[in-house]
């Protein structure tokens, strides 16, 4: 299996626009991050997981030329923004299928109602193809996946865990049952906003402490904003197994 990092940063991205952080003007490329997201590969297939704002360039820059569905953590604007972006995907393959809780798709089709509109359809549009996902595990291709759940402050997220890899983002509270299901995996991603705590993602110091909690082979941090630091510094702090994830970065699970 083959992830592929699309993007590492948090809602603003880094560099943040207009900000004279020294993270936001340093001129290391893993110091740029664009919104979170991730391809994942196997066989003959091809998922991505959440398609923000820079979804467009984010598949142009990995040359990506099918997909065969998006899956969704939440509904929030840096991770489904860029659905009308399929719009390529959708004229050489037809119709796109796309996976969420059903809070998650009724938000969808609210921001993007010309998407689904059955009468008067704009003849430019996409169409998709919706996929209800509850809390048990559902098949994508030959694989089955599995949702976690989590909470987002007080808002319900999904992570998934894609065989021996496991994707959790935007997460502050994971319970004991939910950790269970990807215990000792060989991959871990989880988010690790910033240095200081915040109400609705870990920071560093609980996303290491999550980390312990799971026991994975390695573990890559990503939904990371500037004011966790610079990515080479941050880097040589982390644990032996926990490196820093950056945009681009592909790994083999």
């Amino acid at each position: 299996m083959k992830i592929t990092f699309l993007g590492t940063g948090t809602s603003q991205g880094i560099p943040i626009i207009g900000s004279d952080h020294p993270v936001c003007l340093s001129e290391n490329s893993k110091d740029k991050r664009l919104r979170v997201s991730v391809l994942v590969e196997w066989g003959a297939f091809t998922y991505v997981v959440d398609c923000g704002p820079d979804f467009r360039f984010q598949m142009l820059r990995e040359r990506v030329k099918r997909i065969d569905g998006i899956v969704f953590t939440h509904e929030h604007s840096d991770h489904v923004l860029g659905l009308d972006d399929i719009r390529p995907f959708y004229f050489r393959q037809g119709n796109i299928s796309i996976y969420a809780h059903k809070r998650v798709l009724k938000e969808i089709k609210k921001r993007f109602d010309y998407i689904f509109e059955k009468e008067n359809r704009y003849p430019g549009a996409p169409e998709v193809l919706t996929n209800k996902v509850k809390n048990k595990p559902f098949k994508l291709g030959d694989l089955e996946v599995v949702p976690v759940k989590g909470k987002h402050h007080k808002l319900q997220v999904f992570g998934y865990r894609f065989k021996d890899f496991a994707y959790l983002t935007d997460m502050k509270t994971v319970s004991d049952k939910e950790i269970e299901k990807i215990k000792n995996v060989k991959v871990l991603v989880v988010n690790a906003l910033r240095i200081q705590p915040h109400q609705s993602h870990f920071n560093l110091e609980e996303a290491l402490g999550f980390i312990i909690k799971v026991n994975p082979g390695k573990a890559y941090l990503t939904h990371i904003s500037h004011l966790l630091g610079f990515h080479d510094e941050v880097e040589l702090s982390l644990p032996e197994n926990v490196f820093l994830a950056y945009d681009g970065l592909k790994i083999t699970v």
